[in-house]
């Protein structure tokens, strides 16, 4: 953990002084007001939503891989942040701004329950079997939302969030981000009882808990994490199903243990895959959506191998 933690620190340093605007450590240090000014308002804003989005949806992974009880459960196998982007276009139509974020996230809570009730009163013989189908129930979703995005003409607006991209991070409009930090601090709080649900329905009654209730609280921790990044960032597909499943290859799956790991190692993985984005074409930046697919999807691929060659 703490040679983790050095890395992040170290990248997140290197970080600051990446991009089209030029800034030194010496221009800073000798009190140059531009470089400042570029630090205060895009630098130092952009690297807290970095290490803040990827350790909340990672976070949401975990906790969404124990009340599924599957490994390959993620918000984005399960329809969660489809049914976030969902309730954007519903509030756009309905309200006329996509502000209305307790509406949003009431959305990607109904979406979330709904898979996960469903998966848990159909027993699949292959873990294999539950991404699939939440990527299919989730595209169900998206293109009800697509639908009504070109229906009532808010397609643009859409498409601004169905791609994450960190470069329009800025000072005054990321702060609802931080929103993850009590989430992580409830969950890790909260772990006995996600640990219990992730053993069972019953296992989680014997010990005189209320299943559906603790169920109901992960999908609402969930939710709420992946509505937030959706609506600041954009999507990170796949981060909430690699990182979870990483840290478990290498630490074991103690809960309490593995929150503040995954949220560690969540926050390198975007912060990696961000510089790469702001290196690979500069000084053009990718958006970081493309980086995090390549390497998901592998990562994705090489789990469901040594998923298939465990069975045998």
């Amino acid at each position: 953990m703490k040679i983790i933690t050095t890395i992040l620190i170290l990248l997140g340093l290197c970080s600051l002084f990446i991009g089209v605007g030029s800034m030194t450590l010496y221009g800073l240090i000798s009190g140059d007001e531009p470089m400042w000014n570029l630090m205060i308002a895009s630098r130092i804003p952009r690297l807290v939503a970095i290490l803040l989005a990827g350790a909340g949806l990672s976070i949401a992974g975990l906790i969404m891989q124990q009340i599924s009880q599957n490994r390959f459960a993620s918000p984005s196998t399960s329809g969660t942040i489809e049914s976030a982007l969902l309730g954007y276009v519903l509030s756009l139509v309905i309200f006329g701004n996509g502000q209305s974020i307790w509406f949003i996230f009431l959305t990607a809570i109904a979406g979330t329950l709904i898979f996960v009730f469903f998966i848990q009163n159909i027993q699949f013989k292959n873990a294999v079997f539950v991404p699939l189908v939440g990527i299919i129930f989730g595209n169900v979703i998206r293109s009800v939302a697509i639908f009504l995005a070109y229906r009532f003409d808010v397609i643009q607006n859409y498409s601004s969030w169905s791609v994450a991209n960190f470069s329009t991070i800025l000072e005054d409009n990321y702060e609802l981000l931080y929103l993850a930090v009590p989430i992580a601090a409830f969950s890790y709080l909260y772990a006995a009882h996600l640990s219990a649900a992730g053993m069972g329905k019953d296992f989680a009654i014997n010990l005189g808990l209320s299943y559906t209730r603790v169920v109901v609280i992960g999908s609402v921790l969930v939710s709420m994490t992946s509505a937030v990044v959706v609506m600041i960032v954009g999507q990170l597909p796949f981060l909430g199903l690699i990182v979870p499943n990483l840290v478990s290859f290498f630490y074991g799956d103690n809960l309490r243990k593995n929150i503040p790991l995954t949220a560690i190692a969540g926050a390198l993985i975007v912060l990696c895959c961000d510089i790469a984005g702001r290196l690979v074409i500069f000084p053009y930046e990718m958006p970081i959506s493309f980086i995090i697919n390549i390497f998901g999807g592998v990562l994705f691929v090489l789990f469901i191998i040594k998923g298939r060659l465990n069975e045998r």
